[in-house]
């Protein structure tokens, strides 16, 4: 037999003995209280009748646990699974009346003394017991079954579980790789329109688009990086973008020196600055900026991204690959402990604020590649 399979039998029983031995203890106090002036002579009188009743029941008890654990799956036809169960009831109540009279023997109370053991003794102890028995029966089988059906449930929410986290990375692998085309779509249709303008600068801007495309394919497939390398693959998006809007396109950046080593998706921000580019930079004949900023606070990761907006038609919320899967992302990777809203202010601005949990990175070799703030 395996270790740890004797551990579990040796487990079983130990908490088999601890349980009876407490009940046991609980109903000799009920029919033998102990006498206060004979302290000593009623202990030693209740103990070896607790150790005996508790070592015949715990005896027993850990059977009962296995044949329900074993046969429960097969149970088809309830009836007969009842009667065979019903069945076992004489024989539990032999055993352990069994069990009990060789332990301890008979004790007359007209005599007040332990007396010879008989069979008829035997016949008296089942007799006169018969209904206690039967009740501990029944309830250490319905004990056997309710654990059972416990682990059971405890299985399935766990394989539920296990396939809901299954179900969550494959959508979250799916979106990843939704946004990729999209961003890549998206970037060189801006080259596009520079290629009768300026030739030069349209080469200039493949060569950076090949760069940054690297730099998206050469990340491992972790969900979360430390916001610094999340920084700088948008920093190296926005200076593209800077190469095509030239003087129209202002950068700064607030970015609190204590959120660089903190974890955040990958590919987080460069769907909601493209977004802000597209709806309020490019739709504007001056231009605009945008404004990224972080901060931490009582474990929350706050960031935002703000942009002038050209007054005209807003975006909904709904609209838009680049912020359905930002926002899908954070619902999968931090359900409803994050949060992405999207405002319009008076004073013709647009802001994505997200918040999401304050998760330190592991590595510390992460080091800002930033300036606290920048003008770009």
């Amino acid at each position: 037999m395996q270790p740890s399979r004797l551990r579990g039998i040796a487990r079983a029983y130990l908490m088999s003995i601890g349980f009876w031995c407490g009940i046991s203890l609980l109903m000799g106090l009920q029919f033998r209280p102990i006498d206060p002036h004979h302290l000593w002579s009623s202990l030693t009188a209740l103990v070896p009748l607790v150790i005996a009743h508790a070592a015949a029941l715990a005896l027993w008890t850990p059977p009962i646990f296995y044949l329900v654990a074993r046969y429960l799956p097969f149970a088809k036809n309830r009836v007969r699974y009842v009667l065979l169960w019903a069945l076992g009831a004489p024989l539990f109540v032999v055993l352990h009346t069994g069990l009990y009279w060789l332990l301890i023997p008979p004790y007359d109370d007209t005599l007040h003394k332990y007396v010879a053991r008989s069979l008829q003794s035997w016949v008296d102890l089942i007799r006169s017991g018969f209904a206690d028995e039967i009740f501990i029966y029944i309830a250490i089988v319905v004990a056997a079954h309710g654990y059972e059906y416990l682990k059971r449930v405890r299985r399935q929410e766990a394989e539920r579980y296990e396939y809901q986290q299954a179900l969550a990375t494959s959508e979250l692998q799916a979106l990843k790789m939704q946004l990729h085309p999209h961003f890549l779509f998206n970037t060189l249709h801006g080259i596009a329109t520079l290629v009768d303008e300026d030739g030069q600068k349209a080469k200039a801007m493949i060569v950076k688009l090949s760069n940054l495309l690297r730099t998206a394919l050469d990340r491992d497939s972790a969900d979360l990086i430390p916001l610094d390398a999340e920084l700088k693959f948008a920093r190296e998006y926005l200076d593209l973008e800077t190469m095509r809007f030239g003087n129209r396109l202002q950068v700064e950046w607030l970015i609190a020196p204590e959120t660089y080593r903190l974890l955040v998706p990958q590919m987080m921000l460069q769907p909601i600055i493209e977004n802000a580019i597209r709806h309020g930079i490019a739709a504007s004949r001056e231009g605009g900026w945008i404004e990224i900023t972080s901060r931490a606070s009582d474990g929350v990761l706050r960031i935002e991204v703000r942009n002038s907006n050209n007054g005209m038609a807003s975006v909904s919320r709904g609209t838009g690959l680049g912020l359905r899967s930002v926002e899908s992302r954070l619902r999968y990777l931090f359900a409803e402990d994050a949060k992405l809203n999207l405002t319009y202010g008076e004073d013709r601005t647009v802001t994505v604020s997200l918040s999401l949990p304050a998760l330190n990175s592991e590595s510390d070799k992460v080091q800002p590649q930033h300036p606290v703030a920048l003008e770009g």
